[in-house]
C-alpha cells in the first residue's frame, strides 16, 4: 500500500522534474534547436514540439500496452512522419523509448522467472553485436534509403502479425545439441494456471542466426525488436510464450543499450526529443494498464495493424518523395 502510494505521488513530481530539465537544456541552446526545426519546415516556437510530442507519446503508450507491442515498433514510423525532426533523432530517441521501458520490467522478469538469462546472454551476444552494425549502417545509409527501408519493415511486421499465432506452450519432443549445450531449458511457473512447466529448445541455430538480421533490424531503425524475438523465440525455438515475452524484454535491454551508443556518440539523441517521449509513455503505459481489462483485444489488434499500415505506406512513400 505504501509503495503505491510514492509511485503515485512520485511519479507526477518525477515526471515535472524532466520536464524542466528539457526546458533547461533546450533553452541553452535555443538558437541551435530553432534553426535545426526551421530546416525541418517547421514553424512556431520550439517549445511546441516537445509539448505536442509528450502528449502523442501519452496516447501512443495507451495503444502499445493494449495491443502488446512495444512503444518503438509504433514510435519510430510515427514520428518520423508527422513531426519534423530528422530521421536519425527519431531512431536515437526510439531506442531510448524502447530501452527505458525495458529496464524498468528487467528485473521483475527475472525475479519472476519469466526471463531466463541462459537463454537470453547467448541470444544478446549475437543481436547486441548486430545492433551495432545496424546502427552504423543506418547512418551511413542516405535518409530516404533508409525511410523506404523502414517503411517496407514496417508493413512486414504489420503481416506478421496479422498472421503470427503464438503457441502458449509448444511441444519440443527433441531438443538439439547445441540448445543443451547451451543450457537453454528450465522451468517456470505459471501463476494463472497453478503449474509448473519445464521448457526446452530445439532449432536452436537456426533460431540464432534469425537474431543477427533482428539485431541489424533494431540498429539501423530504432525499433527496438520484441516484434520479431516473441516469433523466432515461440515459433521457432519452441519457448513457452510467456517465457518468450520476458525473455524478449529483457534482451532489448542488452540489444538497445549497444545501438543506443552509436547514435548518442554520433549526436543523434537530444533530451528534446527523447525525455518529452518517455515521460508521455510512461504515463500512457499506466493509463494502459487500467484501461486493459475493459478493451477488447482483436479491436485493438486490428487497429494496431491499421495504423501500422498507415505508417508503413507514410514511410515508404516519403522516403521515395512522393508523402
Amino acid at each position: 500500500m505504501k509503495r503505491q502510494i510514492f509511485l503515485k505521488a512520485g511519479l507526477p513530481v518525477l515526471a515535472a522534474a524532466l520536464l524542466i530539465a528539457v526546458y533547461a537544456m533546450a533553452a541553452q541552446n535555443d538558437a541551435a534547436v530553432t534553426q535545426a526545426l526551421t530546416q525541418a519546415g517547421a514553424s512556431g516556437p520550439w517549445w511546441m514540439w516537445p509539448l505536442i510530442l509528450l502528449f502523442f507519446c501519452f496516447i501512443l503508450g495507451i495503444i502499445a500496452v493494449l495491443a502488446g507491442v512495444g512503444g518503438g515498433v509504433l514510435y519510430v514510423p510515427l514520428v518520423s512522419g508527422f513531426f519534423p525532426f530528422h530521421l536519425d533523432f527519431v531512431r536515437g530517441a526510439g531506442l531510448m523509448v524502447a530501452l527505458a521501458g525495458a529496464l524498468a520490467a528487467g528485473p521483475g522478469l527475472l525475479k519472476r522467472n519469466l526471463a531466463s538469462l541462459r537463454l537470453a546472454l547467448p541470444v544478446a551476444l549475437i543481436a547486441s553485436s548486430c545492433a551495432i552494425v545496424g546502427a552504423m549502417i543506418g547512418l551511413a545509409l542516405p535518409t530516404n534509403v533508409v525511410q523506404i527501408a523502414l517503411g517496407a519493415t514496417i508493413l512486414f511486421i504489420a503481416i506478421l502479425i496479422l498472421k503470427s499465432k503464438n503457441v502458449a506452450v509448444p511441444e519440443v519432443k527433441n531438443p538439439d545439441a547445441l540448445g543443451i549445450a547451451l543450457g537453454m531449458n528450465g522451468v517456470y511457473h505459471d501463476a494463472s494456471s497453478g503449474q509448473d512447466y519445464a521448457w526446452k529448445t530445439h532449432r536452436t541455430l537456426p533460431g540464432l542466426l534469425m537474431f543477427i538480421i533482428i539485431g541489424v533490424m533494431a540498429g539501423m531503425f530504432g525499433l527496438g525488436a520484441g516484434w520479431a524475438n516473441v516469433p523466432v523465440l515461440n515459433l521457432m525455438m519452441g519457448v513457452p510464450l510467456k517465457v518468450a515475452v520476458g525473455t524478449s524484454k529483457f534482451l532489448l535491454s542488452i540489444t538497445d543499450t549497444s545501438a543506443a551508443w552509436v547514435y548518442l556518440n554520433q549526436g543523434c539523441v537530444i533530451p528534446l526529443m527523447a525525455i518529452p517521449s518517455i515521460v508521455g509513455l510512461m504515463f500512457g503505459s499506466f493509463v494502459g494498464v487500467r484501461l486493459l481489462a475493459k478493451a477488447k483485444p482483436k479491436f485493438i489488434r486490428y487497429m494496431v495493424i491499421g495504423v501500422l499500415l498507415f505508417a508503413g505506406a507514410k514511410a515508404l512513400l516519403k522516403g521515395l518523395g512522393i508523402g
